[in-house]
């Protein structure tokens, strides 16, 4: 029998370590100099150990993941052209954005192999008659997934598509008529990261949004579908590494949960791309190291699939070069950095168990306290939702603002000599638009834009 080389040396417990660490420190004082908080209310300790660790959740995480590249359909014919250019550049799988009806899916599809391609398509309109075209054609296949989201069009836009009611209704119908998808609801968490709110806040809100769905589905004649309904959720990885892996771990242990109790699939399909929230204009080669990390900790926390966003995206237009490069990251964590090797390589961590444990914990208080004020949709016509994004996304500004957040190139070590007016191709601030809306809705905005503004109308 082979002997453990470690039999030989004796265990150090917690106590044991904490109490070396303070005699280290001569005085100073353990939580003050070790112990720092963060935004999103958690202490994060010098060290982790498994006498304070708690039982590993169970999460229900892929075996492998895909690399997406989005696809705005302007035209379907040189969209088509586009995605089948990314296929054979290394993409395996597409995202379409879907802005009207007026787009033909036989030439969107026209040779993409459905069966072997992961599809996301996310329309701009709803339309359960457009909807159905859609579930013809791909008729068959079950890696197309339909990415519709009452609620995240009511947060984003302020209004619904065109009334609660008739929302509802089309939504209803494309559940009972739309049976080739391989998952119709999706829930966009991305926009409460963009808009600034902490990580138990996106994930309260997820499942608060969620619940909404499940509420409305269960009223529905779905009884024979409900095990096999399985949702999508949209997520943006921020910058905060092993607090983003934890945070996709914690998402699919909270929906596993909530769904166990209606009964549904406790499964989810999670599709992750970058945060918008901490890109800059000015140095902005920096965003290649931003939105590789943040790849990294969608990867780990065990995304289905990544979609990585163009270094320049948000000042320039969709340009082969960004989009090369931005493949090309995904591709080499892939194939060059052996993320694909291993399936939930967190599990067992004492740090990221415990920060799944303690998220999960902080999002189901915030989630009791929505439903307690009437549930998620009820809070967001109160205005509720959106003043907790705006407390938290103040904070993190305020941060920013004094330097203790820093973002290098903007508000650390910036490049005197960057010159960024002559390269717009995109407006790249938050664009102010009065219209009348139902409700405020959340906005997103990055965390640079006022130090950029300042900065560009100084450019000689």
């Amino acid at each position: 029998m082979t002997k453990n080389l470690f039999d030989e040396f004796e265990e150090v417990s917690a106590k044991q370590w904490k109490q070396k660490i303070q005699f280290d420190l001569k005085g100073a004082d353990y939580n003050d100099t070790l112990v720092w908080n963060s935004l999103d209310g958690i202490d994060v300790k010098p060290f982790y150990h498994p006498d304070d660790t708690p039982t590993p959740q169970k999460v229900n995480s892929p075996q492998a993941w895909n690399i997406i590249e989005q696809i705005y359909v302007s035209f379907a014919e040189r969209s088509n052209k586009k995605a089948l250019d990314a296929l054979e550049k290394g993409a395996e799988g597409l995202w379409f954005i879907i802005p009207s009806e007026e787009i033909e899916p036989e030439i969107l599809f026209k040779d993409i192999d459905l069966k072997e391609t992961t599809v996301y398509l996310k329309p701009e309109f709803l339309s359960a008659d457009y909807f159905k075209k859609l579930d013809k054609v791909v008729s068959g296949n079950s890696n197309v997934f339909l990415q519709v989201d009452l609620l995240g069009n009511l947060a984003r836009s302020g209004n619904w598509y065109k009334d609660l009611n008739s929302d509802h209704k089309e939504l209803g119908e494309v559940l009972q008529k739309c049976k080739n998808f391989k998952s119709v609801i999706s829930i966009d968490t991305s926009l409460y990261q963009n808009a600034g709110a902490n990580i138990p806040q996106q994930l309260a809100y997820a499942m608060a949004h969620a619940n909404e769905y499940f509420n409305h589905i269960a009223q529905e004649d779905l009884s024979e579908e409900k095990e096999n309904l399985e949702f999508q959720f949209i997520v943006a990885s921020g910058p905060n590494y092993f607090f983003e892996i934890a945070k996709i771990r914690a998402l699919r242990v909270l929906l596993a949960s909530l769904a166990k109790e209606y009964g549904f699939s406790e499964t989810c399909h999670i599709l992750a791309q970058p945060s918008k929230r901490n890109k800059t204009l000015y140095d902005f080669n920096v965003n290649l190291l931003r939105t590789t990390t943040e790849c990294m900790s969608a990867i780990l926390g065990g995304a289905d699939s990544v979609c990585n966003m163009a270094y320049d995206a948000i000042y320039h237009k969709n340009n082969e070069f960004g989009r090369r490069i931005a493949r090309n990251q995904l591709l080499i964590l892939k194939h060059e950095s052996y993320f694909e090797k291993v399936a939930n390589p967190a599990e067992g961590s004492y740090y990221i168990e415990t920060l799944t444990n303690q998220m999960a914990e902080k999002a189901l208080d915030i989630f009791k306290e929505i439903e307690k004020g009437g549930g998620f949709l009820t809070q967001l016509k109160e205005g509720v939702i959106q003043k907790k994004i705006s407390e938290s996304a103040t904070k993190e500004q305020e941060q920013f603002d004094s330097g203790e957040l820093a973002l290098i190139g903007t508000n650390k070590h910036p490049n005197p000599d960057d010159r960024m007016k002559e390269e717009l191709e995109l407006y790249p601030f938050l664009k102010q638009k009065p219209r009348k809306t139902l409700l405020p809705p959340v906005i997103e905005k990055r965390l640079a834009e006022k130090a950029e503004q300042e900065r560009l109308t100084q450019e000689v």
